[in-house]
């Protein structure tokens, strides 16, 4: 296991933010952290890179104590934040450089780490130009070049795609699923698209109201089902027909025998975003 957290607490102001949370993750594993606004997804991130400090509980890093092992955990994780993490006066190199040397790196070594940051993310064009003057899709690359500096173990990504156009979005997915694959990354992904979440993660947790709610992997569920939805007078019938057609044409035929009224039917294919919202419903979260 890459994470393993018994029974973590955080409270602000004497309300509990995270109240006995348990959670692993599994080392090379892309995993996807979900959750309504205010349920404590930035909270548990920003613990787990030691930005904050929790109340009580047990935190393990690859092996390591989070409070006993601070800096051997520091040097093998990287976290990649939804704000822009760089100097917007300096250019893609500068700011390599400048991070690099944050992280010990010097000489042949620093060269090496920025050129390959540099050819990760596609950054060739810009090494010169102040960064500034970047796209939101090339600033986005530039945060996660410099995330990539000291080849972490493990990357946070906190809302990587925000504000981008497509074609940057996609690439930026398709660097963080390379990063996972080439280089056995272990990946946590927080994002507010669920589509971004079924491409990229292997395993899924929803977080809400202090605790996770569930923990699985991505096929268990989603469970994907085609369903016909027929809506009677009084009560709503919802019918699987991924496997068997046969199924729904039965149960129309009892229905017209049993002279039920039938108001309306809807074809509804489930996913990601009608598990999520099942479980923490639909009411807004200010």
């Amino acid at each position: 296991m890459s994470i393993i957290i018994k029974d973590l607490n955080k409270s602000y102001n004497n309300q509990h933010i995270l109240e006995n949370l348990s959670l692993q993750i599994n080392t090379g594993s892309v995993f996807g952290l979900l959750g309504p606004n205010g349920a404590g997804k930035t909270t548990l991130v920003s613990i787990l890179n030691q930005l904050i400090k929790k109340d009580s509980g047990n935190i393990e890093i690859y092996g390591f104590d989070l409070e006993k092992n601070s800096n051997e955990i520091k040097k093998i994780s990287s976290y990649i934040p939804q704000t822009y993490a760089f100097y917007p006066n300096l250019t893609s190199y500068e700011n390599l450089e400048f991070f690099g040397a944050l992280y010990g790196l010097s000489g042949e070594k620093l060269k090496q780490q920025i050129n390959y940051c540099i050819e990760v993310t596609s950054l060739e064009k810009y090494i010169h130009k102040k960064a500034f003057a970047y796209s939101g899709g090339v600033k986005r690359r530039l945060n996660i070049a410099i995330g990539l500096l000291n080849s972490p173990k493990i990357i946070y990504f906190d809302e990587p795609t925000v504000g981008i156009d497509p074609q940057s979005r996609k690439y930026i997915l398709d660097v963080i699923k390379n990063l996972n694959k080439k280089l056995d990354t272990t990946i946590i992904y927080t994002s507010h698209y669920m589509e971004e979440i079924e491409f990229l993660c292997d395993e899924i947790a929803i977080l809400d109201k202090k605790r996770i709610i569930i923990q699985d992997k991505k096929e268990n569920l989603i469970q994907k089902k085609s369903i016909i939805s027929i809506q009677l007078e009084n009560r709503t019938l919802e019918v699987d027909v991924l496997n068997s057609y046969d199924n729904f044409l039965n149960i129309m035929s009892e229905l017209k025998n049993k002279n039920e009224k039938i108001i309306n039917i809807n074809f509804v294919d489930k996913n990601l975003e009608n598990m999520f919202l099942s479980l923490t419903k639909e009411e807004l979260r200010d």
